[in-house]
């Protein structure tokens, strides 16, 4: 029988056992973070480098560096490839350390990464990926999605193109789950809405020629062709729809998804017009002209922030604000999600809102209209505001998700 005293012993040692655990802990105040995204393709201007620049920011202004962190950012171009991006997240969970996957623009990249985080207990913070599956039916408690998704572009610009007289829709679809996502999403939206589906055609990701697709869309005699893509693939679409003379001929074009990246790139008078939903723009309000101003100063090529890469700042400031109320980094990805669910969420270019149970954050969406030539007082005064969707019409609601996380 063991004796008091062996009792004793071994209590104390279990308890010191214990508060050397949570003391090591309490040390722990390393966190790396991977920026994984498309650093030389169609996807490059909306994330890119540039997002390396956010989210070094974000980790600046967090102030845990002079608190005595110690914070590292690495950087990786998955090339739009689900299995290069798997294989550079893999490397750097395993052999880096890597805390946290952050952007991952490309909805196979993001949901094959997903797969990897959770099975690791990493953390994956999505800005880039659109896909609402994320905080749907392939929702893990080690992934949030801050930006924006799919259903939010849905119901934004679609739904408004269609309750304006845009009531017969025609898609040109990046072939890859982005794309069939927010072609399924929209189209959703709009027989919802009364309007009707005349067919798509679906293109390959980084297309050159959108000529016979785009022909395709002519002939259909839709009043919408609805862009379901983005970066390159969007403005070579919108360029080559201009040369076609398709909205001259009485069409409208789309764009499902555009950022100022984009619009710059088209220059206002072949952008003029479009309209489109975001949940950011630089010139919103003092904060984030503000912000805007000094990301411009550090981007490549001054360039103002995108909608992503805005959200990269604001997503790894309060991934590092649940760390710090950790007490130390605990090397549990669930666990640091499960903070930062539980702290309220306030940034400059977001504000103040909840980070739900499925991953997805609540803030406001703006249907923007790209501004003529005429209109613009200086560089990078793109849009016009057209109306602003409230938080809770921008997700979708709980009551509707398919999220295994959900508790309804």
């Amino acid at each position: 029988m063991m004796t008091t005293f062996a009792r004793h012993t071994a209590a104390f040692l279990a308890c010191a056992a214990f508060g050397f655990a949570t003391s090591a802990q309490a040390q722990d105040k390393t966190v790396k973070i991977g920026v994984l995204n498309d650093m030389s393709s169609l996807y490059a201007d909306i994330g890119g480098p540039n997002s390396v620049v956010a989210i070094k920011m974000a980790v600046e202004d967090s102030g845990l560096l002079k608190k005595g962190w110690k914070i590292e950012v690495l950087s990786g171009d998955h090339q739009n490839k689900p299995d290069v991006g798997v294989n550079i997240a893999r490397q750097w969970i395993d052999n880096e350390k890597v805390d946290a996957i952050a952007d991952t623009p490309s909805s196979g990249v993001a949901l094959a990464v997903s797969n990897l985080v959770k099975e690791k207990n990493a953390v994956l913070l999505n800005s880039g990926a659109a896909t609402a599956d994320l905080t749907g039916k392939a929702c893990t408690p080690n992934t949030i999605s801050y930006t924006y998704d799919t259903y939010m572009l849905a119901n934004g610009t679609g739904k408004a193109l269609t309750k304006a007289g845009g009531d017969s829709w025609f898609f040109l679809t990046a072939d890859y789950a982005f794309g069939h996502a927010l072609e399924r999403d929209t189209g959703a939206v709009v027989t919802a809405n009364g309007g009707k589906l005349l067919g798509g055609v679906k293109h390959p990701l980084n297309t050159a020629d959108f000529s016979s697709f785009l022909l395709q869309a002519q002939s259909s005699k839709a009043k919408i062709i609805g862009l379901a893509n983005a970066g390159g693939d969007t403005t070579n679409a919108i360029k080559q729809a201009a040369e076609f003379g398709i909205v001259q001929g009485g069409q409208k074009l789309a764009a499902l998804l555009l950022f100022i990246n984009d619009v710059h790139s088209l220059g206002l008078k072949t952008a003029q017009g479009l309209t489109f939903t975001e949940s950011f723009y630089w010139d919103l309000n003092d904060k984030t002209r503000e912000w805007s101003k000094r990301f411009a100063a550090q981007a490549s090529k001054n360039a103002m922030p995108s909608m992503t890469q805005a959200g990269n700042y604001a997503m790894v400031l309060h991934y590092l604000k649940a760390m710090e109320a950790l007490g130390g980094n605990p090397r549990d990805g669930a666990k640091v999600v499960a903070k930062m669910k539980e702290l309220p969420t306030d940034d400059p270019l977001f504000g103040n809102g909840p980070l739900r149970q499925d991953g997805r954050r609540l803030i406001p969406a703006y249907l923007f209209e790209v501004k003529k030539p005429e209109e613009s007082k200086g560089p990078w005064d793109y849009y016009k505001q057209i109306a602003t969707i409230a938080p809770e019409d921008a997700a979708k609601p709980l009551k509707d998700s398919d999220c295994p996380l959900v508790k309804k």
